[in-house]
């Protein structure tokens, strides 16, 4: 019996750099399970270190928040394209109504501020389209011009709102303040061109290029959170 314990002593010391190295295997895995399901800020509060702005205007912080002055102009991710993810954005608009938009699927780094607008899908943000001859398909969480919104949740100034955009292959799906507004899938019908500013039709690509509009002097949105998270795979909670 003596034997026997020693020799189970033996071999669970020759076995615990094993154990250990299984444990930190384990813990890194968790962790990095808990990262994927976590937001990325993109926006740290301070600056914007990773944005680049073109066109006219400009976008800057202050009180913790991408303010603009002028404009059209797009502030976008230079890091990186994003595909299979949630792009959250919060926001608030300076007026009981103003305008800007999200850009999403930009297919190569803008270097004017028309680009994305005729080759990426903007997500509108707009309350009042009706105020500049424009209809639904111009509403706050839209796919600019193409979607119709299914409901709509857009909160005027000074509240903010959180708008929620799930790129999933050529998928989009726009939740604003909780409730899904848009529900997309290239291919899908959509109306004819109305207005020459409003972007072409045709297949936007799976990973692209993300941004922020600034509208112009009498068009200021606030927004406060700009972060990003990969999409869950399906079949995985």
């Amino acid at each position: 019996m003596k034997k026997a314990i020693i020799l189970l002593g033996i071999i669970l010391f020759g076995m615990a750099p094993m154990i250990q190295a299984a444990k930190v295997i384990f813990n890194e895995i968790t962790e990095q399970d808990a990262n994927k399901s976590e937001w990325r800020q993109l926006f740290n509060g301070k600056d914007l270190t990773g944005w680049k702005h073109v066109g006219p205007g400009s976008q800057y912080v202050e009180d913790g928040m991408i303010k603009s002055h002028g404009g059209m102009g797009l502030l976008y991710w230079t890091a990186e394209k994003f595909s299979n993810c949630i792009l959250k954005v919060v926001f608030r608009m300076e007026k009981t109504n103003s305008n800007s938009g999200v850009f999403i699927r930009i297919p190569i780094e803008p270097y004017e501020e028309w680009m994305p607008v005729y080759y990426g899908y903007e997500v509108q943000i707009d309350n009042q389209p009706e105020l500049s001859d424009e209809d639904d398909y111009h509403y706050t969480g839209m796919l600019y011009s193409l979607t119709k919104p299914l409901a709509k949740t857009g909160k005027p100034g000074p509240e903010w709102n959180t708008m929620e955009i799930t790129l999933d292959g050529l998928r989009t799906i726009v939740y604003l303040n909780g409730v899904k507004v848009t529900d997309f899938k290239e291919g899908d019908p959509v109306p004819e061109r109305k207005f020459s500013f409003e972007p072409y039709h045709g297949p936007r690509p799976e990973s692209g290029y993300f941004g922020l509009q600034n509208h112009g002097d009498s068009d200021v949105v606030y927004f406060k959170e700009v972060a990003v998270k990969p999409l869950q795979e399906k079949g995985k909670k």
